[in-house]
C-alpha cells in the first residue's frame, strides 16, 4: 500500500503466529530484489481495553519505530478493506500511545495523532528547557514528538536544500539519543506549505505524515501558520489541522497497490 508515495508492506499479523528478524525486512524491503517499501507495518491483536487493534511499524532498516501517520491511513483501510473491523472510528494502539483512525466516504483517512510532546527529556532530546528552537549541528531547528522524535528546518526553497546531507549530520549529533526525522519546511502561506523530510532508517521518503504535522506544529508555535494547513510533499498533498494545546488531525489518501504472499 501507499500514502502519498510513502509505501508499506501490510502484514495480518493478527493470530500472531508471524515475525520478521531484522535481516529479513532489510532484504524484503529492496527495491530491486525484494519486494520494496519504506516501513514494514503490522496489525496485530491486543488485550488493551477500548482498544481495536495493535500497530508495529519497522522501517527497511529492521529497526522498529513509535509512529507514522501515512502507515496508519493505510492500516484503518487494511483493517477495513479485509474485513477485519466495521468500527469506525477504529482506536489503535502504537509503541508511543493510543490513536484514532477515521474512514471518510471517499476512502481517505483522518488520523488523531494525539497531542505533540515538547519537553526535551521525552523526546527524547538532551537541552537544559524547553525552547521554539534548539541549536544543533549549527542548524536552527524545531524539536518535538508527534508520536516519533522530529525536527523542522524553516527553508527558502526545499528544492534547493541538500537534505541528506544536513539530515545526516543532525541525525548523527549526540543531543538526539534515538535520531529523529528531519524535516525542511518552506512556507507559502499561512495555509500552504512544502515539505521534505529525511527519515531515520528509512532515508528521503515522498511523504511522512507525521513529519507533516511536526512541520505545521512548529509553523503554527512561532505564529507563521493557521490551525488548518495543506502540505505539499513529494508524493501529494496531506491536510493537517491543529490548535495549540490541542491533538494534532493527519488527513489524507490511502491506497491499495498489490497483495501478495512471503515465503519466510
Amino acid at each position: 500500500m501507499h500514502g502519498l508515495g510513502n509505501d508499506f508492506m501490510v502484514v495480518d499479523n493478527s493470530a500472531g503466529n508471524i515475525s520478521f528478524s531484522a535481516e529479513q525486512i532489510r532484504a524484503l524491503a529492496q527495491r530491486h530484489f525484494g519486494i520494496g517499501f519504506d516501513q514494514l507495518l503490522m496489525i496485530e491483536s491486543t488485550n488493551t481495553k477500548d482498544v481495536d487493534f495493535r500497530y508495529v511499524i519497522y522501517n527497511s532498516d529492521g529497526s522498529e519505530v513509535e509512529q507514522c501517520g501515512n502507515g496508519a491511513r493505510c492500516f484503518a483501510r487494511f483493517v477495513r478493506e479485509k474485513g477485519l473491523s466495521d468500527k469506525n472510528p477504529i482506536s489503535v494502539e502504537t509503541k508511543s500511545g493510543l490513536i484514532s483512525l477515521f474512514i471518510n466516504d471517499d476512502h481517505s483517512v483522518r488520523v488523531d495523532m494525539g497531542e505533540p510532546v515538547f519537553n526535551p527529556s521525552d523526546v527524547p532530546l538532551i537541552a537544559p528547557e524547553e525552547s521554539l528552537y534548539y541549536s544543533i549541528e549549527g542548524y536552527e531547528v524545531g524539536v518535538f514528538s508527534t508520536g516519533n522524535p522530529h525536527c523542522v528546518m524553516i527553508v527558502d526553497d526545499v528544492e534547493g536544500v541538500d537534505v541528506e546531507t544536513i539530515a545526516l549530520r543532525i541525525q548523527q549529533s549526540n543531543l538526539l539519543p534515538n535520531q529523529a526525522n528531519i524535516g525542511f519546511m518552506q512556507i507559502i502561506s499561512r495555509n500552504e506549505i512544502n515539505l521534505r523530510v529525511y527519515e531515520r532508517g528509512s532515508g528521503e521518503t515522498l511523504a511522512c505524515g507525521s513529519g507533516a504535522c511536526a512541520a505545521v506544529i512548529h509553523g503554527v508555535r512561532i505564529g507563521q501558520l493557521d490551525h488548518k494547513v495543506t502540505a505539499h510533499l513529494r508524493g501529494g498533498d496531506a491536510l493537517i489541522e491543529y490548535n495549540k494545546g490541542e491533538h494534532v488531525f493527519l488527513s489524507g489518501p490511502a491506497q491499495f497497490v498489490f497483495e501478495g504472499w512471503v515465503d519466510v
